[in-house]
């Protein structure tokens, strides 16, 4: 990262902690009136500010004459890679923030197999300024206790910070259109275990969006992308799955078992096994 300063005095040791991919620094400094800054880094990075300093300090990412195209400085703010920044201090202060420096793959690897990865590149790509930060100065205040003394695995910081993330960029409710997307395995293992709640286990579509979050147009997307086979498709193989377990396992009559796991008839789970296994139930279980 490259960075100038005018007129800003650090007055307390930073905290800072490195975690995977991310650096999580805390400052405390005083600015004086006419105080600048220049920053510029080839990694997205977050500013929370811990007071209000929208009054006296002024922003812009086309130049540093602030003749125009200047804002106030929210509470916080998101700045996408590459981009650059000048501050402008129009009265003497104290101020308290931090510093998210995150690399772009690592928040990629975060976001993509929830959001898809065309939708987490656009989020990266646009800056975030907001004013009312809510939850996020929260969250924000436990990453600093975290950072300050450090009492539990890296996991919980890095937890802290990919909420803060997700708080802060614009992502949308549910994944619009992008097809790149994957299910994550929590995702999967959720609708595992729904299934095989269900007596048939058999889920429609918009029964398998709902378990996971997802709208039921975005989820049959990113299903068939994760997986490579449909809903459906997916679904009889796990039933396929039961029945080969049951076979094997249990003394069942065959009937009794496609009766058990959903299937129409013995004919129905008979054609349904072969498709997948390449042999009847009845063989199958012979050479078992």
């Amino acid at each position: 990262m490259v960075w100038r300063t005018e007129g800003i005095r650090v007055v307390a040791p930073a905290k800072w902690r490195q975690l995977d991919g991310l650096v999580s620094v805390y400052w405390e400094a005083e600015s004086q009136s006419g105080a600048k800054g220049y920053y510029l880094a080839e990694d997205p990075r977050i500013m929370i500010f811990f007071n209000d300093v929208s009054s006296r300090v002024r922003i812009s990412n086309k130049d540093g004459s602030f003749s125009q195209n200047h804002r106030p400085m929210t509470r916080a703010i998101y700045i996408p890679a590459g981009v650059p920044m000048w501050t402008n201090s129009r009265s003497s202060h104290r101020f308290s923030h931090l510093n998210l420096h995150m690399h772009k793959h690592r928040v990629m690897r975060y976001l993509a197999p929830s959001v898809g990865r065309s939708v987490a590149l656009t989020a990266l790509r646009r800056p975030v300024e907001i004013q009312d930060i809510g939850a996020i100065e929260t969250l924000a205040s436990l990453l600093v206790d975290e950072i300050s003394s450090p009492s539990r695995h890296a996991v919980y910081a890095e937890s802290l910070v990919g909420s803060i993330v997700t708080g802060l960029l614009d992502l949308p409710e549910c994944g619009g259109g992008d097809t790149d997307g994957r299910l994550t395995e929590t995702q999967i293992e959720t609708l595992i275990d729904r299934m095989d709640t269900r007596s048939d286990h058999r889920l429609t579509i918009a029964e398998m969006a709902e378990t996971v979050g997802l709208s039921e147009s975005w989820f049959a997307n990113v299903f068939k992308q994760t997986t490579g086979r449909t809903p459906l498709q997916w679904q009889l193989s796990r039933r396929v799955e039961l029945a080969k377990k049951l076979l094997l396992e249990s003394d069942l009559a065959v009937a009794d078992i496609a009766a058990q796991l959903g299937f129409t008839d013995q004919a129905h789970l008979t054609r349904t096994f072969r498709q997948f296994v390449g042999d009847t139930p009845a063989a199958w279980r012979r050479t078992r």
